[in-house]
This record gives structure tokens, sequence and C-alpha cells, in this order.
């Protein structure tokens, strides 16, 4: 599959995974109706669009993010095709959220990013108080000043790469996996250069999660591809391992204390180890057929928490022992757990199935929850990642935000 085609399936998966691809589809009569065929029809089935359902806000940041990849559209006629999709293909009832009380406190701060559509995928917290961000659909990386609210947008030199997971290295160069690009990216914010790296296998066109180990190696999951991959900073020598489950889709990556990557199987009911030195992959299977681990945070001694997004459940696997232990998420089975990290002795992550989204706290302690409602809503909190001084960063990919939380 070209990149072309991989983006634009993505673009049409957002739109609606479960629609069909077959027949001719009638969209309703309406102010609007012209417009969205023209602007929608030439790369997506109508079917697509009539079995979608969004708010007006989120259907404002879906045709954002088309016109960030190509579509043609006007925009003296942006709000009439935002007004039709949303009076003709509202929003689907979803589990409502709620705020479950607690003893911990929280305030939000959230910015919006300065390219509508960007859909921002994952934050990275930087030690100097800083927060950057992938902006998938706008071709960029973006850099929060918290205390100036200023944001600078980097863009690739490539076009459409498509900027997904982000870390920095040890000299604060941002590292980034290119989604739709098929590479890896580096950004040397003080002079801008970028540096990109080919995977030298070219079905592994979907780049993921990377994360550096102890040593400075980055490690990366290459989802769709079925893959789990290398990079030697110093060489840029790159390699590439397949996961022992077909179609497993690898996801979000932790790295032990002893240096172990572990990472989730999106696309099956496995978590799973990497060897550093062999790259032997070795899976463990969790108790229920039907779980999806998506994200995955570590503790300081190596236990492993996973958000099943499949079930609505949080999971916690101890690596010696292989003991899984599995608590219902409060927003329930639809509730589709996503982002996750630990910090301050508690698991966090995000509710993306409930509206409004929901962050969520843990105590392994007490095993008791609690919950706050995103101010802005959330719009599927993909990832966030704990600050070196004890907060939390997020990406809020369908409100076009990014939000700091400052826990008390």
């Amino acid at each position: 599959m070209s990149v072309s085609s991989f983006r634009w399936s993505l673009i049409a998966a957002l739109l609606c995974a479960a629609a069909p691809t077959f027949g001719e589809t009638k969209l309703p009569d309406g102010p609007g109706r012209q417009e969205v065929e023209t602007a929608c029809g030439g790369c997506h089935e109508l079917s697509r669009i009539a079995n979608a359902g969004y708010s007006a806000q989120d259907w404002r940041t879906v045709v954002h993010m088309m016109l960030n990849v190509g579509a043609k559209l006007p925009d003296n006629e942006l709000s009439t095709v935002v007004d039709y999709l949303a009076a003709h293909f509202p929003e689907k009832p979803r589990p409502q959220g709620a705020a479950i009380q607690g003893p911990a406190q929280v305030t939000f701060s959230e910015w919006a990013v300065p390219t509508p559509g960007s859909r921002p995928h994952d934050p990275f917290a930087a030690l100097d108080g800083t927060i950057w961000y992938t902006g998938q659909m706008a071709n960029a990386l973006g850099h929060l000043d918290p205390t100036t609210g200023r944001i600078t947008e980097y863009h690739a030199d490539r076009p459409m790469s498509g900027p997904h997971g982000l870390v920095a290295d040890r000299d604060g160069n941002i590292w980034f996996t290119a989604n739709f690009g098929g590479y890896i990216g580096k950004l040397e914010p003080g002079t801008g250069k970028l540096t990109e790296y080919d995977l030298p296998d070219p079905a592994a066109r979907d780049p993921h999660t990377p994360l550096f180990d102890q040593n400075g190696t980055l490690w990366f999951t290459v989802q769709s591809a079925n893959m789990v991959g290398r990079l030697d900073p110093k060489t840029g020598a790159i390699k590439l391992v397949a996961s022992p489950t077909p179609k497993s889709n690898p996801y979000g990556m932790v790295i032990t204390s002893q240096g172990v990557p572990y990472f989730c199987e999106f696309g099956a009911n496995k978590l799973a180890s990497i060897d550093p030195a062999t790259m032997a992959i070795h899976e463990f299977v969790l108790p229920q057929a039907g779980s999806r681990p998506r994200r995955i945070a570590i503790t300081p001694d190596d236990i492993i928490w996973y958000t099943d997004y499949a079930l609505g459940i949080l999971g916690r696997f101890d690596p010696k022992t292989g003991k899984v232990t599995e608590y219902p998420s409060p927003g329930g089975p639809r509730s589709q757990p996503y982002g996750i990290t630990f910090v301050r002795g508690a698991v966090w992550y995000s509710e993306s199935g409930v509206r409004p989204n929901t962050l969520v706290r843990f105590d392994p302690a007490s095993e008791k929850f609690q919950t706050w409602l995103i101010p802005s809503g959330g719009g599927v909190v993909r990832n966030m990642m704990a600050t070196h001084d004890g907060n939390i960063v997020m990406a809020e990919s369908g409100v076009d935000r990014i939000a700091l939380v400052a826990l008390k």
C-alpha cells in the first residue's frame, strides 16, 4: 500500500471503521449536501459519511483534518459543510462520563493548537517544563511553553509524514515516528534541522510508539506492519523483527529498570517482552480472549499496567510471576480506556469512550478510583505522560488541544 493510500485509509477509518464499502449511498437533502458530495466523495465512499456520527465540534475537526491532507473546500463553504454533517449525522449515543470524588485534587490547563485539525496525538514533557506534541494531521511537531502559552510548530520536510509518537534523547533532540511516511525522524530544536531514517522494510510503513532505553537505543513499535524495531542513533542502523502473533498490532511500549522493552498487542489479548540483545519476543496471554490492551505504563518496581480498550478494564501485570489482575473501569465496559501513566504512587489514565472524556486515578494500595471530567471534553486522549515534577501532560486529539494537569 502506498503512503497516500495508507493516509486515506486512516481518514476513512476515522469516519467510520465499520461502514459498508459497496453500493451507492444517497445523502439527505439540505443545504451543504452538494458541497459534502464534492469535497468528501472524491476520496471516500459516501457510505462512510452516512454511517459516521459526530458532534458539530468533532465534525469541524474531521473536516479540518481532511483539508490538512489535501481535500478541496473553499473557506466560505466550511461552516455549511459542518452544519450539514452535524445535522444529518449527529454523534451516536455514548456512555456519560461521571466524576467520582476522592482524596486527590487537580487543576486543568488547556491550550488550543495553532493548526485546526492537527489531531495532536502524543505529548512529551521536557525537563525544562515545556511540552512537545505531534500534530499528526498537520505534518508537524509542536512546542508549547506553558508559562506564556506560546506554541511553535516545526513542519516535517517530507509531505504527509504523519508524526505520531515522540521522545527526547539526552541532548534534547526530539525523535518521532512518521506514521504515514514510514521513517523515524530527529528534530534538533536549536537549528530546526530534521534528519530522516527510513525503515528498511517497505512493509513497515507505520512506525508507532518510540522509546529510548538506558543505553540510548531507540525502540519503537510498527503497528499494522506487526513489527518491533530498534535504531542505533550513533550509526542510524535499524533492525526490525516481526511479532509472533499475526496481526497483533504492537502498540504502546515501556522499558523496565533492567532495560527490557515491553509492549502491548492491540490486535490480540497479549503483552510481550523483547530481548534487548537478540530481539527475541516472548508473549504473555491475558486471561480474557476479548482483551485488547492499547497503552501501558510501568511503576518503579517494574509492575506493568495496561488499558484494555475493548473491555473497559484497567489491568495489572507482574512480569516476575505472570499474574494478571483486572479492575473494571468506572465508566463501564464501553469506556474505552486509552492513554495511561504512573505518577505520585497512582495509576492515571483516560476513558475515551465516555462523553466527556474522564481522567481516572487508581490507587493501587486502596484499589479505589477517582475521576474528573476533562473540561474541553477531551476528544479522545490517546496518550499522556508524567512530568519530571509529578504532573501530567495530555494530547486531546478530537478537540485540538494540549493539556497540563497539575496534581495537588
